[in-house]
């Protein structure tokens, strides 16, 4: 087709809008892929929404006619990066009414004009997964989105192959969901509150499966569909969890009930690494270089990423935004390296291991070609204190520019940064001006 579409133009062929595929590259940088060796000088190739070709300058062809933004040789281009846990958007999950609540969801809670959206492009993201908080024991539904551009939260949502808005479920356990009735009192009977919502929904969907008319069929229950989903595998659980003994516990309510299962925060990991693999639940990091806050989270360490990664447990790492700034997430995968994580794993764990724990993996993760066109051009080693992201591409589509000064005042700060600049509601960063026509990076 492409080539077809090149000929016409070259013979003068006028053809619709629509027949017009829009193509870029992007030459002299070190590409990333993730599921390669690193490429120096490399070229990135981008079709529409979608990655084209990907490989040393001397190895991809550029189609004629396709203007080629030369980026400087220190340069990197890594995936969007994926946040596996964030609160942007000023979510917010259930009530104070039940310690559990499935039925909640992050999706009718979020607002996509919100700053934190736009700090978490600075920051490189291009998927996150918004949580409701982990004050309950089921906090309520996640929802996974991808920061397009969009006024609406249907703009931004990935969905199942049904077509609904896509996420998991949020759990808790430990000091969190414990509180004055109706919340649990002890450790001992927030696991058997979970016990019993499980029990209840493993009855209503057998319920559901058995009924031989509508007579028969259970009244419809939202949270014992939610759950239902959780129990045949549809939903991700993404489990809130700091001490080591939190963490098993977890794991057993994981194992009795089957559900899938991303254990998060993890502040003990590194003292029952070797379990925690042996389960085979990946992980989901936050690495804060001073840990506070709550007891729970007395021991948390770094070195938890290096023990994981050798006990052969899948890691990734997310911002719990606002615990640790959208910005900064680079910043956590070098403190990885630092403790002693490979440098390939830290990369994986901010890329394809986050992707794959949202059941996205098969779109975005990595630089492959006929993945979504996310990528993120760094001025250095993503490793690097000195780098810097210099932009954020959505499915081919500029998304943050540091050379803009809307998005660079986001970046760094200062008077009104994250405020209305305009009185027009036109947030830094995320208003009216357009990146989609932009030239790329050292242009």
């Amino acid at each position: 087709m492409k080539k077809f579409l090149i000929a016409a133009l070259a013979a003068g062929i006028l053809l619709p809008a629509t027949a017009l595929s829009e193509i870029r590259a992007f030459a002299g940088a070190t590409l990333i892929t993730i599921e390669g060796a690193e490429i120096p000088d490399g070229i990135l190739v981008i079709e529409d929404d979608k990655i084209e070709k990907v490989g040393a300058r001397n190895a991809v062809r550029i189609p004629d006619g396709v203007d080629v933004v030369e980026l400087e040789p220190e340069s990197f281009i890594i995936p969007g990066i994926v946040d596996t846990h964030s609160h942007v958007g000023e979510v917010s999950g259930g009530d104070r009414s039940s310690p559990i609540q499935p039925e909640a969801r992050a999706l009718d809670s979020l607002n996509v004009r919100s700053s934190g959206i736009t700090r978490a492009l600075a920051g490189g993201i291009t998927s996150v997964n918004v949580m409701p908080g982990s004050g309950h024991l089921i906090s309520g539904q996640t929802i996974y989105l991808k920061l397009r551009d969009g006024d609406q939260i249907m703009d931004l949502v990935y969905r199942f192959d049904d077509g609904s808005p896509a996420g998991g479920l949020k759990m808790a356990n430990g000091t969190n969901s414990i509180g004055e009735p109706p919340f649990p009192g002890t450790r001992a009977k927030s696991a058997a509150l979970v016990r019993s919502a499980y029990i209840k929904a493993m009855e209503y969907s057998e319920k559901l499966v058995t009924a031989e008319s509508e007579a028969d069929r259970p009244a419809r229950d939202l949270a014992m569909e939610a759950l239902g989903e959780v129990l045949s595998g549809k939903r991700m659980v993404h489990f809130h969890s700091h001490r080591h003994d939190d963490l098993l516990t977890a794991i057993r309510l994981r194992d009795e009930f089957g559900f899938r299962m991303v254990l998060h925060h993890t502040s003990e990991a590194w003292r029952v690494a070797d379990q925690i693999a042996a389960a085979g639940v990946p992980v989901s990091l936050i690495m804060i270089d001073s840990p506070g806050g709550k007891l729970e989270a007395l021991n948390l360490d770094a070195k938890s990423a290096p023990m994981l990664e050798q006990a052969g447990a899948r890691v990734a790492f997310h911002t719990d935004d606002w615990i640790t700034d959208s910005r900064y997430f680079l910043r956590m995968a070098a403190m990885g390296v630092r403790a002693g994580m490979s440098r390939d794993a830290a990369l994986v764990a901010m890329t394809q291991a986050g992707a794959d724990m949202l059941d996205i993996g098969d779109r975005v993760g990595s630089l492959t070609p006929g993945k979504d066109a996310d990528f993120v051009i760094l001025s250095g080693d993503p490793f690097s204190v000195y780098t810097r992201v210099r932009e954020t591409w959505v499915e081919g589509r500029k998304r943050f520019d540091l050379n803009d000064p809307d998005d660079r005042l986001v970046a760094e700060g200062g008077l009104n940064a994250l405020t209305d600049d305009d009185g027009a509601g036109h947030i830094h960063g995320q208003g009216p001006h357009d990146h989609a026509g932009a030239r790329g990076a050292g242009q």
